[in-house]
């Protein structure tokens, strides 16, 4: 099992834990585990309703791709660590990793 913590918008924590070898982004486990993530444009890295920051794990994850950044500049705050849920493949060397949402509700 893959154990990642998630920092809700209002400072409660849990943890969710998803099976290895699952073929899903971040936001389709935050939607699944009944997170309020509105991820209005599908997965498509279009509309940062997904916003999360990356708050301890492996440093790849830390760095947002060019595409994530473009959306991302259209935000008011888009702290240090900002990535989109949807961009984010759930792999084995995510396990222990936590992550605050960011994103509208």
């Amino acid at each position: 099992m893959i154990n990642l913590t998630i920092i809700d918008r209002d400072g409660g924590s849990r943890s969710v834990e998803i099976p290895e070898g699952i073929n899903l982004s971040l936001m389709e486990v935050l939607k699944a585990s009944e997170y309020d993530i509105l991820a209005t444009c599908g997965g498509m890295a279009l509309c940062a309703t997904c916003h999360v920051q990356v708050i301890e794990g492996p440093e790849e994850y830390f760095t947002a791709t060019d595409t994530e950044l473009d959306v991302l500049d259209t935000l008011p705050y888009a702290p240090p660590a900002s990535r989109l849920a949807c961009q984010i493949r759930i792999t084995e060397d995510m396990d222990g990793m936590v992550f605050k949402l960011v994103g509208e509700e």
